[in-house]
């Protein structure tokens, strides 16, 4: 079949939209497809060089008349350059807001009928469209694109209730590079952190915002902390860290609290881990969640949004009610002082990310989504 030619757009920053954005466009490129980013800069994961891949950045100028950057009008007119100059077959959006509205626009900009596929990861829908101010041009950007997804079937249920778009909305899940994502030898990384051997490690990744709900990790760590010998590792960077750093202050934790930043040995830092919590507030996915299983670590997590669909409850991991600390205590202690518990669930979570979550797969469903849009058969 022909070789396509496609626009990516997302958001060069860390977060599970711009991994998957990335991951699923060097699996494409892999098959032939030419991959043409249009972003303000590179993605989080650096996209190796790769013959099939390129980068349009967008830019913005600064005018005494905008009191704000149009980010928005600059990225609709970079779609529409590329769109021309390259004749790309369609464009592929991750996120409604702006992404989906300036592709509807940079299309018209360049008076082309070329097909627009929109991924919802979750913000777009769970915060942006509970505003009142911004639910309409949710509902614009979808009902202006060719197609829509949604990275879990409770966004995509979630998504006809709140936004009601007039068209559907299917659901194709998130995946991970299975040969990135493996049990790996971690060298000496847990002396150079300074973890004794016997200690067990908990882990944390996410892009530290408010919904991802740090202080509830904190208060579970300290009283963890106080039967078992552990360490907590938080991995990442945004806004709430501060805040974290004076809560792990204030708790006396801050010799076994490790903040490491935004690191790119997150497979071995998940092979020193003996445990991940993620105890988010609102969750369309839980991508960490799937790394983590497919790296043998089991994760206590809370009931929300899309995360039961990857965390099974007492199968891979634990489910807990969001605000629940205690029993977020009780499940991380279970999974940090029985053996055979833990190593039951480790070998589940390989099962679930082996069998449910297939890169082969979803990058099959998206590439027939791709000549569908792009109209070849």
């Amino acid at each position: 079949m022909k070789k396509l030619k496609i626009g990516v757009i997302c958001y060069p920053s860390l977060g599970g939209s711009g991994v998957v954005a990335t991951e699923l466009a060097i699996m494409m490129a892999n098959k032939g497809h030419e991959m043409h980013f249009i972003t303000s800069g590179m993605p989080f994961r650096f996209i190796e060089e790769h013959t099939n891949i390129y980068f349009h950045e967008v830019t913005i100028e600064g005018y005494a008349v905008f009191k704000y950057p149009p980010y928005d009008i600059a990225l609709a007119n970079r779609i529409a350059q590329v769109i021309l100059s390259e004749n790309l077959d369609l464009l592929h959006v991750h996120y409604a807001v702006p992404h989906a509205v300036s592709a509807a626009l940079g299309k018209d900009m360049a008076n082309s009928d070329i097909g627009v596929i929109t991924t919802l990861h979750g913000t777009d829908v769970t915060i942006l469209g509970h505003d009142p101010g911004l639910k309409n041009t949710v509902r614009y950007g979808i009902n202006k694109s060719t197609i829509t997804t949604a990275v879990s079937e409770s966004l995509r249920i979630e998504t006809n209730e709140i936004i009601k778009p007039d068209k559907e909305v299917r659901t194709i899940y998130n995946f991970i590079d299975e040969k990135k994502y493996i049990p790996v030898y971690p060298g000496n990384l847990k002396k150079d952190l300074g973890i004794k051997p016997h200690e067990k490690v908990i882990i944390h990744i996410s892009n530290f915002r408010d919904v991802k709900n740090i202080p509830d990790i904190i208060h579970s760590f300290k009283e963890i902390s106080k039967l078992v010998d552990s360490k907590l590792i938080l991995v990442g960077e945004g806004e709430e860290k501060e805040e974290i750093k004076r809560l792990v202050m204030e708790s006396r934790l801050q010799e076994r609290v490790l903040f490491l930043g935004k690191r790119d040995d997150l497979p071995e830092l998940l092979a020193i881990s003996d445990l991940m919590f993620h105890l988010s507030k609102k969750e369309a996915f839980g991508l960490v969640l799937l790394e983590a299983l497919a790296c043998g670590v089991p994760s206590v997590a809370t009931n929300v949004g899309g995360i039961p669909e990857v965390i099974e409850d007492g199968i891979n991991g634990f489910l807990v009610p969001y605000g629940d600390v205690n029993t977020a205590v009780e499940k991380g202690l279970l999974l940090l002082q029985d053996e055979e518990l833990h190593a039951t669930f480790r070998k589940n979570g390989f099962q679930t990310a082996k069998v449910k979550f297939p890169s082969s797969k979803i990058v099959e469903q998206y590439e027939r989504l791709y000549y569908e849009v792009a109209g070849e058969k």
